[in-house]
């Protein structure tokens, strides 16, 4: 689960594929999910008349290529990462999106001006950013306390173990950044070999001392049963633990590696039953702003 900062999209005017007229969006669980049940899965049924259903995985892309592989689609709409859309979409897992057939802003203006730049790819429609950030437990650290990424990496200082999310993306840059390299220079320097073995070699320096999670779910509990002094958490994760839960965590928001997230659909076979109807709208974007740690990917909107 991502922290929601919004979920402005809109997927409208094209087919949304459901079988047995019910739609079913795959999200990543707790409160992201439940945010985009609530902004978007229950007034969308309302409104169309139509059954409509939220399921959760750890990372929704993963059955989404599953699925459309094996010709045997149930995901009518997906929220996945930024990259897992581009890679879904180049591998033709994904419908393509028509930008003139989403609906306008609140003021009228067209998507295609309308949404932040980069926000609507060929298969994907932004609904919000997340930050890949690191938290502590306020209880468990006395006297000085980290505030940076180089703190994450700095043993001497925070000795104990670290919570890093099992994979490349994120944990380079972030590594990059504890090293020194200036935020307009992390991807630069990825793309030598030179950067890329730089990120590894500080990577290198706490490794021993590194747990691996792969659910969202799992760096608050590890923070919380004290099998990690610090770990990286998708910020929604660490929010909520601490605002909704009233766990003593802070969030370090210094090295932080954001990412827009995206509804798609994926490729289904055309046996299936097909619902032409708006899943979402943007007056919907009042309703998610008001909830915990919101963003937009549409341009500003004035709320009261």
């Amino acid at each position: 689960m991502k922290r929601l900062l919004i979920l402005t999209t809109a997927l409208a005017g094209f087919s949304i594929q459901a079988n047995a007229a019910e739609l079913t969006v795959m999200s990543w669980g707790g409160a992201y999910g439940g945010a985009q049940t609530e902004a978007h899965v229950k007034p969308w049924a309302a409104k169309s008349g139509f059954a409509a259903k939220m399921v959760d995985s750890d990372n929704p892309a993963q059955p989404v290529k599953a699925q459309v592989e094996a010709g045997n689609v149930t995901i009518d709409v997906a929220s996945v990462e930024y990259a897992d859309a581009i890679r879904l979409c180049d591998e033709g897992v994904l419908e393509k999106i028509d930008i003139s057939a989403l609906p306008a802003g609140a003021d009228g203006t067209a998507a295609k001006d309308d949404f932040l730049p980069g926000a609507v790819t060929d298969c994907g429609v932004s609904t919000d950013i997340w930050a890949n950030v690191y938290g502590y437990d306020t209880t468990k650290l006395a006297g000085a306390v980290p505030t940076t990424a180089a703190d994450f990496y700095d043993l001497g200082k925070f000795p104990g173990k670290r919570g890093l999310r099992k994979g490349a993306k994120g944990n380079l840059e972030f590594a990059l950044l504890a090293d020194g390299v200036a935020p307009a220079d992390v991807y630069k320097t990825l793309s030598t070999k030179e950067g890329v073995d730089r990120a590894f070699k500080k990577m290198d320096t706490i490794k021993k001392e590194v747990v691996w999670w792969e659910a969202g779910a799992q760096p608050p509990q590890l923070l919380a049963d004290g099998e990690v002094v610090m770990a990286t958490a998708y910020n929604g994760r660490l929010f909520n633990a601490a605002i909704g839960e009233g766990k003593p965590f802070a969030i370090v928001w210094d090295g932080q590696v954001y990412e827009n997230e995206m509804y798609v659909i994926p490729k289904a076979p055309p046996t299936r039953t097909r619902l032409s109807s708006s899943f979402n709208s943007q007056h919907r974007q009042r309703d998610c702003a008001r909830r915990p740690s919101t963003f937009p990917m549409d341009r500003p909107v004035n709320l009261p």
